[in-house]
C-alpha cells in the first residue's frame, strides 16, 4: 500500500505527536488490517503519557497508543476463516502466546508473553491501520456502532471480573466507583441476575448516572474524618453504614473494588459478609494497610482480577448487542483523530463529568 499511516505516537513522558508511519504489513496467514474507526482513552494510556511506567512495563522507545478500538477489516491472511473484507469487528488488544500452561488452561490473561496493544514496546490503535491475529478480533452486529464495538473492551473487564468473582443470580453486590468499569461491572451483575447492586462513590454526578445506568442504589460518601481518627476505623464505620443503609444483613454477598483507593479497599472488607466474596480490581497505590484480621476471621475469598479470559470478549460482545449493557451512554466527549492529545488532556484532568472519551479514527 502506498498511503501513509497516521498515528499517534508517544515518545517519551509527556511528549506525544501526530506522525505518519508505513502502513503495517500482515505478519503471517492468520492476521488481518483494521482500519480502525473509534478508540476509547484508558486510564492506562494517559499513565504511560504521563509517567512513562506502569509496573514493570516502561516507556523505552516510541510506541502508539490506545488500546480500546473498532473498526473494519480491509486485508485478511490466507488462513483466515472467521472474518473477511469489510466485516466490522471489535479488537482485544491482547493476544497472547497460545502454549504456556496458562493459555492452555484458559487464563490467557496472566501469559508472560503476551503481545498486548500500547504497552511497552508494542504499538497500540490509534493508528490508521492497525494488523492483529485474526483470532482476537469479534464480528459486530449490523445494529452494532463503532463506538460500542470500541467500548467492548472495557465491557469485557467488567465480564473477567464478575467471572473472577462468580458472580450469581440472587445475590448482593456493592460495587465500590461509579467510573467506567465500576458503573459497567454494576450492569454486568444486573445482567447476570443480582437482585441488589449497591454503587458507591464520592461524586454526586457519577452517582446520578450510575443509578439511571443499572444501579439499584447508590451510596455517595460525604463522610470527613475527624482529625485524629483512625483512618480504617473510619473506613469501618463506611462499610458498616453501608451494610445497615441498604439492610443487608451481615454484609453484601460479593464486594467489587474498582476505585483501588485505600479508605474504599478498607471499607469493602468490612462491608463484606462473612464466608463472602471480594475482588480487587481498581489499581492505586501498590501498598496499602489491609484489614487481613477482618478477611480471615469472616473467611472471605479475596481476589484480583486483571483484563480478560477465555469467553470474555464474545460475552461482552453479546450483552452489548442484546442492550443489556449499553457503554456508549458512558461516553461525554467526542474528539476527531488530529484532536488526540486534547482529548488525552481531558481525561487526565479526570473531571468528575468525564466518563468516557472515544477518538474518531482516520478519515478516507
Amino acid at each position: 500500500m502506498s498511503e501513509n499511516n497516521r498515528a499517534f505516537v508517544l515518545h517519551a513522558v509527556k511528549n506525544v505527536s501526530l506522525e505518519d508511519r508505513p502502513v503495517p504489513a500482515l505478519r503471517d496467514e492468520h492476521d488481518v488490517r483494521v482500519h480502525i474507526e473509534q478508540t476509547g482513552i484508558c486510564g492506562s494510556d494517559v499513565h504511560y503519557w504521563q509517567r512513562g511506567r506502569i509496573g514493570d512495563f516502561v516507556l523505552e522507545s516510541p510506541i502508539v497508543l490506545g488500546h480500546e478500538s473498532a473498526g473494519t477489516v480491509t486485508e485478511v491472511g490466507r488462513q483466515v476463516r472467521n472474518v473477511q473484507v469489510g466485516d466490522r469487528v471489535a479488537i482485544e488488544p491482547g493476544v497472547p502466546c497460545r502454549r504456556c500452561d496458562h493459555c492452555r488452561a484458559g487464563a490467557y490473561n496472566l501469559c508472560a508473553d503476551t503481545v498486548f496493544a500500547a504497552t511497552p514496546p508494542h504499538d497500540g490503535t490509534l493508528q490508521k491501520y492497525y494488523v492483529v491475529a485474526s483470532d482476537y478480533v469479534y464480528p459486530l452486529p449490523a445494529h452494532m456502532s463503532a463506538e460500542d464495538g470500541a467500548l467492548v473492551e472495557p465491557v469485557a473487564v467488567a465480564v473477567q471480573i464478575a467471572k473472577v468473582a462468580d458472580l450469581r443470580a440472587g445475590q448482593t453486590v456493592l460495587v465500590f466507583g461509579c467510573g467506567p468499569i465500576g458503573v459497567l461491572c454494576q450492569a454486568v451483575a444486573k445482567a447476570a441476575g443480582a437482585a441488589q447492586v449497591i454503587g458507591v462513590d464520592i461524586s454526586e454526578s457519577r452517582a446520578q448516572f450510575a443509578r439511571d445506568f443499572a444501579a439499584d442504589h447508590v451510596f455517595v460518601n460525604k463522610t470527613r474524618t475527624p482529625k485524629g481518627t483512625d483512618p480504617v476505623d473510619a473506613a469501618r464505620a463506611v462499610g458498616e453504614a453501608i451494610v445497615a443503609q441498604y439492610g443487608l444483613g451481615e454484609g453484601a454477598d460479593v464486594v467489587l473494588e474498582c476505585t483501588g483507593a485505600e479508605p474504599c479497599i478498607q471499607a469493602g472488607i468490612f462491608a463484606a459478609r462473612k464466608g463472602g466474596m471480594y475482588v480487587q480490581a481498581g489499581m492505586g497505590r501498590e501498598n496499602v494497610v489491609f484489614p487481613i484480621t477482618t478477611a480471615c476471621i469472616r473467611a472471605l475469598t479475596v481476589k484480583g482480577s486483571i483484563r480478560y479470559t477465555t469467553g470474555c470478549y464474545p460475552q461482552a460482545v453479546q450483552l452489548v448487542a442484546r442492550g443489556k449493557v449499553q457503554p456508549s451512554k458512558l461516553i461525554t466527549h467526542r474528539f476527531k483523530f488530529e484532536q488526540a492529545e486534547e482529548a488525552f488532556e481531558l481525561v487526565k484532568q479526570a473531571g468528575e463529568n468525564t466518563l468516557k472519551v472515544v477518538i474518531e479514527g482516520v478519515q478516507g
